[in-house]
């Protein structure tokens, strides 16, 4: 489904053993390709700094269930600020979309700091929100998100199933573009989340080597559990 401001795509997220994931890689890696950005050993991490107001709505409507809903984040990989990139992830009736723009460090900085750029007419539409609401909403830093991602791509249905392991969570959002900091694991051990993304239809091949139906399907975003456990 497509709208101006990006592709709605449907999402479906499970929460997995290691053992579970295993088992599933050996049944797609036949049928689907590796995410060419993948470092060698087929994964890369991601770090993101989410962002809340001074209510704590995003965390609220995400336990809550509320539909539509949105929040803004700033997405860093392996740990390098080389990009930086600003994301407005919204889900609505089940399906979800994002949209981007890049930032600058002292951009980012800025809006870790709580003030953020001069608002103009030239910035991206995304930045121009976040600068809105950050003035209307008092958007603030709340927590860094952190894990491993494993991703495989198919080109029919433009499917794509990640394996993210080792998720954690620091308040520390300061020190977000720093090369360490703090942090703590939020998943039991040995337990991680499979997500499952595609546009108009998941393919069959694909539906029938992950078995979804076994699985333990969760409506929870990394955000909202990495904050449960730091509120």
């Amino acid at each position: 489904m497509k709208e101006e401001g990006g592709i709605w795509r449907h999402e479906l997220k499970f929460v997995c053993s290691a053992g579970q994931l295993a088992v599933i890689q050996s049944r797609i890696c036949a049928l689907m390709q590796r995410d060419a950005h993948a470092g060698e050993d087929g994964r890369y991490t991601i770090r993101s700094v989410y962002f809340d107001d001074a209510w704590d709505s995003c965390f609220s409507e995400n336990e809550d269930g509320t539909d539509p809903r949105e929040k803004f984040r700033i997405r860093i990989y392996n740990a390098s600020a080389d990009k930086i990139t600003l994301e407005l992830k919204q889900k609505m009736r089940g399906m979800t979309r994002k949209q981007s723009c890049p930032l600058t460090r002292q951009q980012c900085m800025e809006m870790l700091a709580g003030q953020g750029p001069v608002l103009n007419e030239q910035m991206p539409a995304v930045l121009k929100k976040f600068l809105l609401q950050q003035k209307t909403r008092r958007l603030l830093p709340k927590v860094i998100v952190e894990y491993d991602r494993t991703p495989w791509v198919y080109r029919l249905g433009n499917v794509r199933v990640t394996f993210d392991e080792n998720i954690h969570s620091s308040c520390e959002t300061d020190r977000f573009l720093e090369p360490d900091f703090s942090r703590r694991q939020i998943m039991p051990a040995g337990w991680h989340v499979l997500e499952v993304k595609y546009d108009d239809f998941l393919p069959d091949p694909i539906r029938q080597a992950l078995q979804l139906n076994v699985l333990q399907r969760t409506s929870f975003s990394k955000y909202y559990l990495c904050r449960k456990y730091r509120l």
